[in-house]
This record gives C-alpha cells, structure tokens and sequence, in this order.
C-alpha cells in the first residue's frame, strides 16, 4: 500500500506564491510517476502536472509558466507563482495514476 501526504496549503492573495509538497512511502516518488491534481468546489478534479521516473515533466495549459513541479529525496514539489484565485481548491498528489493523498487546501483571495 502506498501512502501519501500532502502538505503546504494555505491562504494567499493573488499573485502570491506557495509550495506544496507531497511525502511518499518507500522508493514511491522516484520510481513511478507522480501528478499533482485539484478539485475545485462543483467541480470535477483535473489535472496540474506531472513528473516521470525519467524526469520529464508535463503541465495543464492553465499553469504553465507558473507551476513548477519536481522530486526532492522523497517528496514530490509544486511550486506555484501568480496565484490567481481561479487556482484555488484542494490539491491532490497522485502516484501512479492509482494512489492519492487526502489533499491540501490552497485558497487565493482576490
């Protein structure tokens, strides 16, 4: 089973930035890909970005420029600058496209 735990939500005003982290159980975070997804409220969870075992990295066009998303040790990193309040909900982390954290809330204020 692996376990996940998501961490660095919070409020922020726009434009403002915040780093989101995701601690993964064992080798989880190097070895598989790792994705970052949100749900805001009434609305189905999409897709933020994601990182492969090789590296490479992809974002949703609604991010790019933006977010940054990256491995360190055994956590999983968003970066988010110019937050804007349409960014707000609760993030989730994702291994493998199977397994997800409990989320973390991130609010922009306008």
């Amino acid at each position: 089973q692996v376990h996940l735990a998501e961490s660095g939500g919070g409020l922020v005003q726009t434009g403002g930035s915040l780093r989101l982290s995701c601690v993964g159980s064992g080798s989880v975070v190097s070895t598989t890909t790792m994705a970052w997804y949100r749900q805001a409220p009434g609305k189905q969870r999409e897709f933020v970005a994601r990182i492969r075992s090789s590296g490479t990295t992809s974002y949703a066009d609604s991010v790019k420029g933006r977010f940054t998303i990256s491995r360190d040790g055994v956590k999983v990193v968003l970066q988010m600058n110019s937050l804007k309040p349409e960014d707000t909900a609760v993030y989730y982390c994702n291994s493998g496209g199977t397994f997800w954290g409990q989320g973390t809330q991130v609010t922009v204020s306008s």
